[in-house]
């Protein structure tokens, strides 16, 4: 097929994880233009084939992240007149699905889950605990909304107002990118599609959310012939010197944290990880 390859290569690039700016080992993998950059560019000009294949799974994360990812994929395909086909495995719901749209066709397996063009935030509220322990919360701050939705105060209406409508901004960023990739596409009504619910493989396909049920072997052999070579990207990783010196020990010098101790802020970013696939039921 090609005079200067014996074979015919398939760049893929696997996108798995949660979607923000950074991670740690509590965490799992995550996603983020930062670490994406590099391997995205490398799977838009690895190959001379016109097709790259991107691999997602995802429950979603953060929307300014996915935006970033989603749109240098497209700039890329432009530039290099590549044609993207994206493939959900679990899971492709909110972020995770706002960049499977920057594919020209989706696909899913009959088992994933698709969807969930909506925008959450949660967190918890402490005032009762610290009243039950005696605690007295200490803020003091210049500007009236800069305590805006402080966990250790009593809710305030117009805080979760002010929230709900910049909810609402990133969810019509996130409407808007939809129908532009898949508008023609799409079936039903918007206030279904765009409530936030998830559906199967087949229900999405039917909805007009992806093109078809298939994974990325089959469509490739269909696409280039049996031959086809199917080549992952690698995703950048730590190098050793940066593992080394990513945290200071107790007694300031570089290296890991000493066993038996928990970072509290790896421990949430921990926690809000498997909040996010569990509520998918993974």
């Amino acid at each position: 097929m090609w005079p200067f390859s014996r074979t015919p290569v398939v760049p893929v690039l696997r996108l798995a994880g949660t979607i923000m700016p950074s991670g740690g080992p509590l965490s799992g993998p995550t996603l983020s233009i930062a670490g994406l950059a590099g391997p995205i560019e490398r799977a838009f000009t690895m190959s001379k084939l016109p097709s790259v294949a991107i691999v997602i799974n995802s429950p979603g994360g953060s929307a300014a992240q996915s935006n970033l990812i989603f749109k240098r994929i497209r700039q890329l395909a432009s530039e290099n007149k590549k044609r993207v086909y994206v493939f959900c495995e679990d899971l492709a719901a909110s972020g995770g699905y706002y960049i499977a749209v920057a594919g020209d066709e989706i696909y899913a397996d009959p088992a994933s889950i698709v969807g969930s063009i909506g925008v959450i935030s949660a967190g918890f509220g402490f005032e009762r605990a610290i009243d039950k322990l005696g605690v007295t919360r200490r803020g003091y701050t210049a500007g009236h909304s800069k305590s805006t939705l402080d966990p250790f105060l009593p809710e305030n209406q117009a805080d979760i107002d002010r929230l709900k409508a910049l909810q609402q901004d990133i969810h019509d960023v996130f409407i808007g990118v939809v129908k532009e990739r898949r508008g023609p596409l799409l079936k039903g009504q918007d206030a279904d599609l765009f409530s936030g619910a998830f559906w199967s493989g087949p229900k999405a396909l039917e909805l007009g959310l992806i093109d078809g049920i298939g994974d990325v072997r089959s469509k490739m052999r269909a696409l280039h012939g049996p031959k086809v070579k199917l080549k992952l990207v690698p995703l950048a990783t730590p190098g050793l010197l940066s593992r080394l010196i990513r945290a200071p020990s107790l007694e300031g010098t570089a290296g890991p944290p000493r066993a038996g101790l928990i970072d509290p802020a790896e421990a949430m970013s921990a926690i809000e990880h498997r909040l996010l696939w569990s509520r998918y039921g993974l």
